[in-house]
């Protein structure tokens, strides 16, 4: 755990800023960043597909291909620890089998529970089109992601999210199949260079109502 870690959920939550410029010097282990997204991917999902799929761009190689796909946000590139794009497995579904059969093996569900169930997700799952699949994708993602940005938070670190990139482009320029992987987000992360701005959010009284 970073030495900087933060314990208090209100001031991770409250003390969070998009951050986009941050210390060059401050990396992240491997050890430490898996831990990061292991706590992400807790997030829940549809039919718990779980189809967030991490790509960490941390090395100099991987930053150099990235930089040209994220014109508008060279900072947060240049001297991120690290920059993790996000994307969607459209075909998570070939993970459903060993996601149910771990649960059974762990003890979480019973077997008839499993053998129920997969059946019935493989069926509603083909029964699915691109666009329908892809919004449910993407609904997870959202959350996976925010866990993400507290998680990094709870170690310690920032972040940005970012969305103005060349989407397009990013899965084939890491090797990616991009007709499978479809583009969310990136997130960097690191420790700030400052403690960036506060933002104004809109009164509860706006956006709620109670019936």
């Amino acid at each position: 755990m970073n030495q900087t870690a933060i314990n208090d959920f209100k001031e991770i939550v409250t003390g969070r800023r998009s951050i986009r410029v941050y210390d060059p010097t401050v990396k992240i282990s491997k050890e430490e960043m898996a831990e990061i997204l292991e706590e992400a991917a807790l997030a829940p999902s549809s039919l718990n597909m779980q189809p967030w799929r991490f790509l960490v761009i941390d090395s100099k190689e991987g930053k150099e291909t990235l930089a040209p796909l994220a014109k508008f946000n060279q900072r947060q590139v240049e001297t991120s620890a690290a920059v993790i794009a996000v994307f969607v497995d459209m075909k998570s579904e070939e993970y459903l089998e060993a996601i149910y059969n771990t649960a059974v093996e762990k003890g979480y569900m019973p077997a008839e529970v499993r053998d129920q169930q997969v059946p019935m997700i493989k069926g509603l799952m083909e029964g699915l089109s691109y666009e329908q699949k892809k919004e449910m994708n993407l609904i997870d993602a959202g959350l996976v992601s925010m866990q993400l940005m507290l998680a990094a938070r709870a170690h310690g670190y920032d972040t940005n999210p970012i969305g103005g990139y060349e989407k397009d482009r990013i899965a084939e320029a890491f090797d990616l199949d991009k007709e499978r992987y479809y583009p969310v987000m990136l997130i960097s992360i690191g420790k700030a260079a400052n403690e960036g701005y506060k933002s104004v959010r809109l009164p509860v009284e706006t956006i709620a109502e109670w019936k």
